[in-house]
């Protein structure tokens, strides 16, 4: 019997413990997907106990909850802070399997040097030990530190004025570039009830009236040339349940559409799914365009069935915990997508992701219809164009991660895989690196002790150290030392 989470924590052979401690381990982190405040990291901010830290924002953690039957008032509800931690522990215990056991003993143990097992018996004993390191200095930026992250990308809307980012960019004392990601999505959902409330934001944001599809198009290549000169160089899509795009349209008669679909959407009338399709058709050719003319990867995300409890979405407002995962396809749709951005030399170095496991040889395979090298990039990024990314959210557990990488293996280059991101508002979330790197090292090791790969050290340990950073660089371009 192995010992609880020891230093060979999911590492079942010898190579498979050279492979990350040797190499795995030392590497820094890029996390070019997530969803922390840039204020938090510019105001360098500072946290009175544990439950500020792991619970204040982390909805894996309070579905988790959900999960014991523990009361809303202890997850996000008006219980004072140690009365949800003490919730919180409580539950561990029936947690079994569950990445969040897993992931909140690694948190504890990297960031607060504490070993223990999180139960009831050890619940005052956790919260005295992590206070006392709180209070003795351990900021956001600390811990950031501390978990040796190169470069941090956010999560931002074209309306934002990114001062926060402009600051950290100014402040030399912080060595952690935090850059910002263009993530248009609200642009994008032409038949949202509050588009023309957001459009009359961008408006006010831009310093220019947005009366037309044209003078949106306008503006967002507007503020795609203002995230650059602060450091962007990454967007980021959320088609939610599943990927629209009226692929029966041509890209003249797509925006004669969104033209009219624009206008009748700040006139606050009812879009019908037709027009949203081609809406979406138009300004996502349009935003490939300015991606590749700006040198943007792009991200696309889909598969996520959005606040599906309307009780709890009208109590709470969104990213409480109440998505799941869709089983709407979207592979033809987003092949169609792809296709079309090529076809108009539109299509940038994309990085594809579906919450639906059963997607994983799908996506695979159909980002591998679009890999190849132009003129133009050959020897730049020493990667293909269209990836498929990171298991993502409810996929990111073992074994979630293992069915992930077998698709990605057996449909492409895995030693070009890119790695491992947050997709976190957690700043101790730093841990799911190591989480991934153990399961990566683990799932590498076995090809060898199969007999399916040679014992070739250098090659295994280039392999490992790549995906656990330096192809995430590469795909980039991120400049870093």
């Amino acid at each position: 019997m192995k010992n609880f989470m020891d230093k060979d924590f999911l590492l079942e052979s010898e190579l498979a413990k050279a492979l990350y401690h040797n190499y795995a381990a030392l590497m820094p982190i890029i996390d070019y997907h997530c969803h922390m405040n840039p204020k938090d990291i510019a105001e360098d901010k500072k946290f009175e106990n544990i439950t500020q830290v792991w619970l204040a924002g982390d909805h894996y953690k309070w579905r988790a909850m959900r999960s014991c039957g523990v009361s809303e008032r202890l997850i996000t509800g008006d219980a004072d802070d140690y009365s949800k931690f003490e919730a919180f522990v409580a539950c561990m215990p029936s947690m079994i399997g569950h990445p969040v056991y897993h992931w909140s003993h690694l948190e504890l143990q990297r960031y607060f040097g504490y070993d223990g097992v999180i139960c009831p018996a050890n619940c005052e004993e956790i919260w005295d030990v992590t206070k006392k390191a709180l209070e003795g200095g351990l900021t956001m930026r600390k811990l950031i530190e501390n978990s040796r992250v190169k470069l941090i990308c956010t999560t931002d809307d074209p309306a934002d004025n990114l001062e926060y980012h402009i600051a950290i960019r100014k402040d030399s004392s912080f060595k952690t570039q935090v850059l910002p990601t263009f993530r248009p999505d609200k642009s994008l959902n032409v038949g949202a009830k509050d588009f023309a409330d957001y459009i009359a934001r961008l408006s006010a944001a831009s310093g220019f009236e947005i009366k037309s599809f044209d003078a949106l198009c306008a503006v967002l290549e507007s503020r795609v040339a203002f995230f650059k000169e602060v450091g962007c160089c990454i967007s980021d899509h959320s088609f939610d349940n599943s990927i629209s795009f009226n692929s029966a349209l041509t890209a003249e008669e797509a925006k004669i559409i969104a033209c009219e679909t624009f206008k009748l959407a700040l006139a606050g009338e009812h879009i019908p799914a037709e027009a949203v399709s081609a809406y979406k058709n138009a300004l996502m050719r349009f935003l490939g365009k300015m991606y590749v003319k700006y040198g943007f990867a792009m991200q696309v995300h889909f598969g996520a069935l959005r606040n599906t409890n309307s009780v709890m979405f009208s109590r709470l407002g969104p990213d409480c915990g109440y998505d799941t995962i869709s089983g709407e396809p979207s592979t033809l749709a987003l092949g169609h997508m792809l296709d079309a951005l090529n076809s108009d030399g539109a299509l940038p170095r994309t990085i594809l992701y579906s919450l639906n496991g059963n997607d994983n040889a799908n996506i695979a395979s159909l980002a591998g219809c679009f890999q190849y090298a132009s003129e133009e990039t050959e020897g730049l990024f020493n990667m293909p164009n269209v990836v498929q990314g990171a298991a993502w959210w409810f996929n990111d557990h073992l074994s979630g991660m293992y069915d992930h990488f077998r698709a990605y293996a057996h449909s492409a280059a895995f030693g070009k895989y890119l790695g491992m991101l947050t997709d976190s508002r957690s700043v101790v979330s730093y841990t799911r690196h190591e989480y991934f790197r153990r399961a990566l090292c683990n799932f590498i090791a076995g090809f060898v002790e199969r007999g399916e790969y040679p014992l070739d050290i250098e090659a295994l340990a280039q392999m490992v150290c790549d995906i656990c950073y330096n192809n995430t660089k590469d795909f980039f371009g991120f400049k870093l030392v």
